[in-house]
Order: C-alpha cells, then structure tokens, then sequence
C-alpha cells in the first residue's frame, strides 16, 4: 500500500525530534574560484577555518516542524521584505507541505533559512566554506582539476526541468557531506557578496552593487562551470527570493571551535 506524503510527513513530525547531523570538515589552505586578493586576475589562496557542516540538506520535514514552531515563518504570515510571494507556494497549506518528507526543502528565502539555522544554534555557510567542501569527492579534499569528476556535475545541469527532486542522502564525499551537486542549490551566507568588482554599472549603487549578476565578472578558474552557474544564481537574488530549486543547510563551529 502506498502511503501518502502527508502520512508520511505527520508520522515524522510525531517521532520523537532527532538532531541533525553535523560532520567535522578540517578547513585548510584553499584556492577559490573567485579572486581573494588585491589583483583581481589573480588567484590567492585563503586559510578556511575548520567548521562543521550538516551532511545533509535541510528537508520538508525538518522545515514543517520549524514553521510548526514559529507561525511568523508560515506561508502569508512572513512579511513580504522577508520572503517573496513564491515562498513555500507549493505547500498544500502552509503548515502541510503534501510532499514526501525526505526532500530538501526549497522555496524558501534567505532570511527564512537564516532564521532556520539560528533556531538550532547554527549559521548559513559562507561561499568560500560551501565552495570548500563541495570541491571534494569521495577520496579528495579538492577534485575540481578530475574531467570526469566535472562531466558527472555538469551532467546534472543537463537534465530537464521540471521532475520531482530525489530524496536527500546521496553519496557521501570525503568530508560525509551529501546532495552538495546534483540535488539543489543552497544559499550561502554572503551570497550579496559574490560578485562586487568588475562592473561599473554598480558604482555608486549599493541595491546593484549587492544583487547585480548580470556583469562579466571576474573569475580565476573559468572552467569551473558548475561553480560559476552556482555563483551566477545566487548574486542575481536578493535576500527575499524563493524559487523551486533553491534550498539550503547550515554550519557551526567545529568540534573544540568557539
């Protein structure tokens, strides 16, 4: 018999809460895809600190508890500034999601998966702490230089529209965190912060100079693709937006970390 998401979804939120799991990434030496010095043509790698990282996206179910718990974050009560008018719209209502539990979450606004991560005593990661631990595979801290490792991402962005998203909990890379490519986008903390040089456009101007994409910005590794389309989202968002493949997952301090 098959059951229905909305069983599904009631019986999760009746099981006792669970927390979510946070694994341990090291941090280290690091070369981004975005320039981090002084000349932008230049790449200068940066120390990223050790965090953790929950291994999982956030998923429907785990998002139903929290508006379940906090109204002002229900579909309609969320002040318009904070999430925009797709937020949550494919919600049967806006305390019943009528999806499967085990999908990642999306639809949901910066400030709605902030809010969401200060609730369990994390944070949104920053670019350079997501760009960290997805350049990892399931025996390398950095893959991005392996073409085959590329063509299985970018094959992803192949696929057609429109399906069903998988359940969370895909294959684990080095760190044990899953679903970083092929899953969802995920907001990051700094996402208005991405692309702040190379277009005069935005002088002066500080609403373009946040969410302005459009410009040929700079990027030391140009082959990156998946990265770039990634970066190229997320700066043409403002902070209120919500779309259908957008989710997110959050980080805190690292095991001894304060």
């Amino acid at each position: 018999m098959k059951v229905l998401p909305v069983l599904a979804l009631l019986a999760a939120l009746a099981a006792p809460a669970q927390a979510a799991n946070y694994v341990d990434l090291p941090g280290g030496r690091f070369e981004s895809v975005l320039p981090q010095g002084a000349v932008p043509t230049l790449s200068t790698p940066v120390d990223v600190q050790p965090f953790a990282m929950r291994a999982l996206p956030v998923t429907v179910a785990e998002f139903a508890a929290f508006v379940q718990a906090h109204p002002e974050w229900r579909r309609g009560e969320a002040p318009s500034v904070l999430a925009d008018a797709r937020y949550l719209l494919q919600w049967q209502t806006p305390v019943d999601p009528g999806l499967r539990a085990d999908m990642p979450v999306t639809e949901v606004s910066w400030f709605a998966a902030r809010a969401f991560c200060e609730e369990e005593g994390g944070r949104l990661p920053t670019w350079l702490e997501w760009e960290y631990a997805a350049a990892a595979d399931a025996s390398r801290a950095d893959a991005r230089r392996d073409p085959a490792w590329t063509r299985r991402i970018l094959g992803w962005y192949e696929k057609p529209g429109g399906e069903a998203l998988a359940s969370v909990g895909g294959e684990a890379n080095l760190w044990g965190v899953r679903d970083l490519h092929g899953l969802v986008w995920e907001w990051v903390d700094d996402f208005n912060a991405l692309f702040i040089a190379g277009d005069s456009r935005t002088q002066g101007d500080p609403d373009l100079l946040k969410f302005c994409g459009a410009g040929a910005i700079n990027i030391i590794d140009r082959d990156s693709y998946a990265v770039l389309m990634r970066i190229a989202l997320l700066s043409s968002l403002n902070a209120a937006d919500s779309t259908s493949t957008l989710g997110f997952r959050c980080v805190r301090p690292a095991k001894g970390q304060s």
